[in-house]
């Protein structure tokens, strides 16, 4: 039995789906509201906050998946993900199941330097230090032999479906309703972003890997990372026209904090825009030299033409 927690966003379908594709029809989907991917899915409704819901739902798991996404809201991230990390550790220790978790990169440190496995943590502002926290709790478990389990660390998304992140929600969504898009900071940085089917593929296959296990690893990349203006670009190719953008400057984005919730939010992300975000993924490549990274120019001309 594979168990996803924290089932119905992009990540857990797109997970889901590859997990039935390639490893197992036996699959358990886990949130408070769970929808079936495919007819041999079997369902457990269960809040993760509750202790003895979540172990409820790992019993008789082999291998465990949280994939829980929360909105971004720092208050919720303080509440609630070192409860639900808490209690999913302690059900897989009881149950005996191996935890695949899936990671963001809050907690790296907001410079051009390139980020590899080894980075460390240097958490600025409340969300990265929810994201640091949990992470350095599941590491020290697996340090202590406590738990055997793997983290699969990804950059920002972009992708299909419901994915949700600013790129593209400023960039993409809005070349696709033929709006002009939005470029956060600068248009001149090396951006890092992982296509979100790319992101859940490589989960299933670390999370079916034993010798994956008791490590950090950094989900598969395109290594030919674009600017905003080169992704631009291609996307003009794409649809056969010059497509105009906005730069957005930070001061912009403060006086839209002061209205808008969800752009407050979004600023403790914004000095990763001001330079280069290099996420180096050599690690997983080395390892599965075979496995199909998607392009930046197949993902853009998925999401503009399909």
């Amino acid at each position: 039995m594979q168990t996803v927690l924290g089932s119905g966003g992009q990540i857990a379908e797109e997970l889901t789906r590859e997990l039935r594709r390639n490893f197992t029809d036996d699959i358990r989907l886990v949130s408070r509201n769970p929808r079936k991917v495919h007819d041999t899915d079997q369902l457990v409704p269960a809040d993760l906050m509750d202790a003895d819901a979540t172990d409820r739902a790992v019993a008789g798991s082999d291998i465990v998946y949280l994939t829980v996404g929360l909105p971004m809201d720092a208050g919720l991230w303080e509440q609630r993900f070192p409860t639900m990390m808490a209690n999913t550790t302690a059900a897989c220790r009881n149950h005996g199941a191996r935890l695949v978790f899936f990671d963001n990169t809050y907690m790296y440190p907001r410079t051009a330097t390139p980020q590899t496995e080894q980075t460390p943590f240097e958490p600025v502002g409340r969300k990265a230090t929810v994201r640091a926290q949990i992470a350095a709790t599941l590491l020290a478990e697996m340090a202590a032999g406590t738990i055997d389990a793997v983290i699969c660390r990804a950059p920002e998304f972009y992708g299909p479906g419901k994915t949700q992140s600013l790129t593209n929600a400023a960039v993409f969504d809005r070349i696709r309703r033929g709006k002009r898009p939005l470029v956060p900071l600068s248009a001149r940085t090396r951006r890092s972003l992982i296509w979100t089917p790319d992101a859940s593929r490589a989960m299933a296959l670390l999370g079916n890997t034993p010798d994956a296990y008791g490590q950090t690893w950094h989900l598969p990349v395109d290594p030919d990372r674009l600017t905003y203006r080169e992704m631009i670009d291609t996307a003009s190719d794409v649809i056969g026209r010059k497509i105009p953008f906005t730069t957005v400057p930070e001061w912009a984005f403060r006086i839209g904090g002061l209205v808008n919730p969800a752009v407050k939010e979004a600023e403790e992300l914004l000095p990763r825009y001001r330079q280069d975000n290099i996420f180096d993924s050599s690690k997983f490549t080395a390892r599965f030299p075979d496995f199909p990274t998607t392009s930046y120019r197949d993902g853009i001309s998925y999401l503009l033409q399909s």
